[in-house]
């Protein structure tokens, strides 16, 4: 079962309704096997954020996510555990998008806007030209 304990819980509800859109159970798994070694605890808030118990102290984010993601409601959570610590968090979920509509800005348009946006946060946070 690709959704076992030793993998990322892989249990929300957007990874439930949005199987079909490339990012499967099975690439999901593949993914966290290639970037952590097995015996690796998954739950570490160092590997998984959203599992830390003390956000405070970040610096303010940029959380881009897409409402037909597997990952949507992780990225939608932390975004919210972000706010709850104090953190300034500029937070988009972008309606009709796919996991990869923000590598593949070139053929998707709300990608083009998304990275754009980054792109500012990112001039703002180290204070340089547009």
């Amino acid at each position: 079962d690709v959704c076992s304990s030793d993998l990322a819980a892989m249990d929300t509800e957007s990874f439930r309704v949005n199987r079909t859109f490339g990012l499967t159970p099975e690439s999901m798994a593949w993914f966290w096997d290639h970037y952590l070694p097995a015996g690796t605890d998954r739950t570490d808030p160092y590997i998984s954020p959203l599992r830390s118990t003390n956000l405070a102290g970040l610096p303010p984010a940029y959380v881009v996510t897409a409402e037909c993601d597997p990952l949507r409601d992780e990225g939608n959570a932390y975004a919210a555990a972000l706010r709850a610590a104090g953190i300034e968090v500029d937070h988009e979920c972008f309606a009709g998008q796919i996991h990869t509509f923000f590598v593949n800005a070139h053929a998707f348009p709300e990608g083009m806007r998304a990275v754009e946006t980054a792109a500012a946060h990112l001039r703002r946070a180290f204070n340089t030209a547009s």
